[in-house]
């Protein structure tokens, strides 16, 4: 009897320190992902001040590490809407696969209205930077490099089939937290907004 309530009591330290390992690595990995936490890291004031005319040239500048975007028009700035990246937020996107928003000097290259995330607007990834990076990394050949690049200076949709991976863009579904493929996602009601003011060729810009 004295043994059974000895290995009961083993029994039940082990389960419990077990329970508390395992609390603690899930503390820790709450406290160390990125993608857990995307509140407006600098507390800047999200906003949308509708312009009395519309402007005649719009561009985005997204801010991966505060988690915002900024609306600009006619060289002033309009709004600053949250968003949601993919799912692993910390880096530049190298290719297909890794989930990573990418960083750079962008346009939209497309837009899409029957897509379950309300609107899309494709950005032009990979841009001649990218492309250099993969080629550099034989991640794509010099064909595929020189395909890239004569898209992008004419301002039109780059091959999104190659390793360096494609179809990434602005779109709804939600900012709460990091989600996409590589995406830069924000609220319905704002990608709304984004369709009126932005239009291919719109600069995008995305910072670390």
């Amino acid at each position: 009897m004295f043994l059974k309530r000895k290995l009961l009591k083993i029994t039940l330290v082990i389960i419990s320190l077990t329970l508390l390992f395992f609390t603690i690595k899930y503390i820790l990995i709450l406290n160390s992902s990125d993608s857990l936490n995307i509140s407006n890291r600098n507390n800047e004031k999200l906003f949308f001040n509708k312009p009395e005319k519309f402007p005649s040239s719009t561009y985005i500048k997204v801010f991966k590490e505060n988690r915002f975007l900024e609306l600009y028009g006619d060289n002033k700035l309009i709004g600053r809407l949250k968003i949601g990246l993919g799912r692993s937020p910390i880096g530049t996107k190298h290719k297909e696969g890794d989930n990573k928003t990418p960083e750079g000097k962008y346009y939209i290259c497309t837009k899409n209205d029957k897509t379950k995330y309300t609107y899309f607007m494709g950005i032009s990834y990979p841009n001649i930077e990218d492309a250099k990076e993969g080629l550099k990394n034989n991640l794509i050949n010099k064909n595929d490099y020189n395909v890239i690049k004569k898209a992008i200076e004419n301002k039109t949709l780059p091959p999104w089939n190659t390793a360096l991976g494609g179809a990434v863009g602005i779109h709804g579904g939600g900012n709460k937290y990091d989600w996409t493929y590589g995406c830069i996602a924000v609220s319905n009601e704002d990608i709304k907004l984004l369709w009126q003011y932005c239009n291919y060729g719109t600069t995008i810009e995305i910072f670390k």
